[in-house]
């Protein structure tokens, strides 16, 4: 049983008690507001998202992402028959590995199955279940907070000691700036995402009413088990051409090749709310899912049922299965060498 203990923010800390691991770890939960009034809380069990909150008018702010009111249930979420992953960073490798397997330096790499024959998301633990230290917490203006975890050699059976820090910085521009950094002790593969749910219209709506945006004219083609095939599907005119906006899907789970890097990626809007939601990314790629759904089990922040279409995903990444196709960017972290992720939620009003 995980014990709790909750208590009101600390004024100097912007923190709180958030509950403990099994293990006895504490987690806290971390809260930054920028000058705008929006507010951001991150909590250090899995680098998680828990709540971000926009200002919609003088008096009224939206949560805009899922999440749990409680530490045991963010737990409890990876026992579900497709866990959600709400608001957590993942790694060491997001999306699906093929057959858990591919070839470095002329090895053979096996690691660890956990989605049928394949690896997703890590792993078993991977990223998003691990315990991070808080490096710093800013408060002044754009405050930040940047967390660390040191991920061991062979952890999944991945190669090398991967150091990695995510920092997650609030600007006076009403953007949300995740900036992800790793260097390994070996050879290895990374491909790092962060998993947060959005609805514009509030964390306990759906998603139908929204507009979707995606600056792409190319997914991956993929197989019956949504693994790569290593093709590119060529979206014009099909249900997957998001070139002008259009009603968000209510099923979907594709791999979209970005025209152009820095870029706006997508963009998705709420006639609700007044309120758009521009992504920006160095990322060759974004992976966008619709989903959410925690079966009735377990109950989401504020009571909220969380079911297929309450939050939308813009998971900015490279491609799924990348080392295993010479043709997709290179995924290949070489030993010394820093990897750099950066990826923007910038929020306006209509």
């Amino acid at each position: 049983m995980l014990k709790s203990h909750f208590s009101q923010f600390s004024t100097a800390l912007n923190k709180k008690s958030f509950g403990f691991l099994p293990n006895s770890e504490e987690v806290f939960c971390y809260a930054l507001k920028n000058n705008k009034g929006t507010e951001l809380e991150v909590i250090n069990y899995g680098a998680t998202i828990t709540s971000l909150k926009i200002p919609i008018n003088e008096k009224e702010k939206v949560d805009v992402v899922l999440g749990f009111e409680n530490l045991e249930n963010y737990i409890n979420s990876f026992n579900l028959s497709s866990a959600p992953y709400l608001g957590a960073i993942v790694g060491r490798y997001a999306g699906r590995i093929n057959n858990a397997r591919f070839m470095l330096n002329g090895k053979t790499i096996q690691l660890t199955k956990n989605h049928n024959s394949h690896q997703l998301h890590g792993g078993f633990e991977g990223f998003s279940k691990a315990f991070w230290e808080v490096k710093s917490v800013t408060t002044n203006k754009n405050p930040s907070i940047t967390l660390q975890y040191t991920s061991k050699d062979g952890e999944e059976n991945f190669p090398g000691e991967l150091s990695v820090e995510v920092t997650y910085t609030l600007t006076e521009e009403n953007e949300l700036k995740v900036e992800m950094t790793a260097k390994s002790s070996e050879d290895t593969v990374i491909n790092l995402t962060q998993h947060s749910y959005f609805n514009l219209d509030g964390h306990s709506s759906d998603i139908i009413n929204q507009e979707l945006f995606v600056n792409s004219h190319q997914t991956l083609e993929t197989n019956i088990n949504t693994i790569p095939t290593g093709k590119f599907f060529e979206i014009k005119q099909t249900p997957f051409d998001y070139t002008s906006p259009k009603e968000c899907p209510t099923k979907i789970d594709n791999t979209f090749v970005l025209d152009k890097k820095n870029e706006v990626a997508a963009n998705l809007l709420s006639k609700k709310n007044k309120l758009k939601m521009s992504v920006f990314t160095n990322q060759p790629a974004v992976h966008i899912y619709v989903g959410g759904n925690c079966f009735n089990q377990i109950k989401g922040k504020e009571n909220a049922s969380y079911h297929p279409l309450s939050g939308i995903c813009f998971e900015t990444q490279n491609f799924p299965d990348a080392p295993n196709h010479e043709h997709f960017p290179n995924s290949i972290l070489k030993k010394g060498v820093t990897y750099h992720h950066e990826t923007t939620f910038k929020f306006e009003k209509l």
